[in-house]
């Protein structure tokens, strides 16, 4: 495994991504399951589902982890440094020119033109989960109660997890 292939594709993750990290997850199942084949689908659901508990960032938690999966600890350090790289080139040439970004009507409409597009990629990376996610009835419908309690009962995340993953060992 070669850890500049790795630090180069979430580098290009990082650098093509908009809207955080869930917005990074097609790109991330792309990258690391199509085009590399270094993770299988399964591998990349569970280990989402790590990063999903684990406190910090979505992107900097997938590609750290992932880059583990892949390439060890350098694996690691590699995906963690290119997905933030770039974002951290972004804001620091933003910050040096903000004064003559701030007004200009064509960084508004650009971000409102970025915005659906943010949509449909976390849309699309939950769709896609979705297919592997949802084994059988049970699993859609505890998906679907979960979804439930999230969106509209307002229940916290870390109680929805935790419950998940109680439910899961009596039904599974």
């Amino acid at each position: 495994m070669n850890i500049l292939k790795l630090f180069i594709s979430f580098l290009k993750i990082g650098a093509f991504s908009f809207g955080g990290g869930y917005a990074m997850l097609p790109l991330i199942q792309k990258e690391l399951i199509d085009v590399h084949g270094w993770i299988t689908t399964k591998e990349f659901i569970d280990i989402l589902a790590v990063v999903e508990m684990t406190p910090g960032p979505v992107a900097i938690n997938s590609a750290t982890f992932l880059g583990y999966k892949v390439g060890g600890f350098l694996g690691s350090v590699a995906a963690t440094v290119g997905v933030v790289l770039p974002s951290i080139v972004i804001i620091l040439i933003i910050a040096h020119f903000l004064s003559k970004f701030k007004s200009s009507p064509y960084v508004s409409w650009a971000f409102t033109g970025i915005r659906p597009v943010v949509l449909g990629l976390i849309t699309s990376a939950s769709l896609t989960v979705a297919k592997d996610a949802i084994i059988d009835i049970k699993s859609f419908v505890l998906m679907a109660i979960l979804f439930y309690l999230t969106s509209f009962k307002k229940l916290h995340p870390i109680l929805v997890i935790v419950l998940a993953g109680v439910v899961g060992v009596f039904i599974y």
